[in-house]
């Protein structure tokens, strides 16, 4: 029951954090000492080294897009210890020719027997080769 109530209030702080993670920063309290991150381009372990690639991504979408959002479309429980999140990223860089990012993505979260979340694993529908194309002027 308490592990349970554990993953609701993971789910309800994933909910809140991350429509506005470019903006603010997001709640620790919910992670392991321990974390375990990897996305297409990063690979990280650590609670500290967590908050730092939060900060980077706030840093890089105030310098270098004038737009940049993070769409929460669903957050859900898909097994005991997993909470699936499921995202679009879209924005538009700063540059004359105002050239805008568009990628979707999910972000699996396995929690550990204390009901924080230990393993944030992103995937991307498109290589990230692909997603830096979009800033080319055509």
């Amino acid at each position: 029951m308490e592990y349970q109530l554990q993953v609701n209030r993971a789910m309800e702080t994933l909910k809140k954090d991350l429509p506005t993670l470019f903006e603010k920063d997001i709640s620790y309290e919910i992670y392991a000492k321990d974390i375990y991150f990897r996305d297409p381009v990063n690979k990280l372990k650590g609670k500290f080294n967590y908050h730092i690639i939060f900060w980077t991504l706030r840093f890089h979408a105030r310098l270098f897009f004038t737009q940049i959002y993070f769409d929460l479309h669903d957050v859900s429980q898909t097994a005991q210890d997993t909470i699936l999140a499921n995202w679009t990223v879209r924005g538009v860089l700063r540059v004359p020719w105002k050239a805008r990012i568009f990628f979707n993505g999910y972000s699996t979260y396995t929690l550990n027997k204390d009901g924080l979340i230990y393993n944030h694993i992103d995937t991307w529908d498109r290589k990230p080769s692909e997603i830096l194309k979009q800033f080319i002027r055509k």
